[in-house]
């Protein structure tokens, strides 16, 4: 079984789908903006999944990165809340 496929079955607590909107510089033209989106799961707010990512992009990709953008269901997501088991009067 794969690593693509255990993380389709068990979701590890902290860890929630992130996406990045890579924003680079074309190579042949560095005046132009080209967009990439990544997704894959990462723990927020560290994010080490996106780092590692982003530093093989500096080292192994041609174009140079303008800007990154993160959105991720940690940083998005409505706070948790939980039903109270019991009744309470108030005056």
């Amino acid at each position: 079984m794969l690593l693509r496929d255990i993380e389709a079955i068990v979701r590890l607590p902290d860890w929630h789908l992130t996406t990045a909107e890579i924003l680079y510089h074309l190579p042949d033209h560095p005046g132009l903006l080209q967009s990439f989106v990544w997704q894959k799961l990462d723990r927020a707010p560290k994010f080490p999944e996106l780092h590692r990512f982003l530093a093989f992009w500096q080292k192994e990709i041609e174009g140079p990165l303008h800007s990154v953008r993160v959105a991720s269901a940690a940083l998005t997501q409505p706070a948790e809340f939980r039903y109270a088991q019991g009744i309470f009067t108030l005056h």
